[in-house]
């Protein structure tokens, strides 16, 4: 199955060349407007491919995403007795 992922948003001078990115990885978005991809490969491979794909003409940055690095288990902080309050009344 899938292993450990990692996005690479990949911003292009034209969309022409999309299409030629999905061989590097899973083409999970592309924007018309602001014109980038957003690429989704291996963790592992990703600093290689960040190198192999910014050596392109058609390429005017290549940028990682830092989601897997980031924390996403939040602490629990007290709820604010205002607001419980509200929920509770129905408001």
């Amino acid at each position: 199955m899938l292993g450990q992922r990692q996005g690479i948003i990949v911003w292009l001078y034209s969309l022409k060349q999309a299409k030629m990115l999905r061989r590097f990885g899973n083409v999970h978005y592309v924007s018309k407007r602001l014109k980038y991809v957003v690429l989704y490969c291996d963790l592992a491979d990703t600093e290689g491919l960040m190198e192999k794909i910014s050596s392109y003409s058609f390429v005017k940055k290549v940028e990682p995403s830092y989601k897997p690095f980031l924390k996403t288990e939040f602490e629990n902080s007290k709820p604010d007795k205002a607001k419980e309050y509200d929920y509770k009344m129905g408001i």
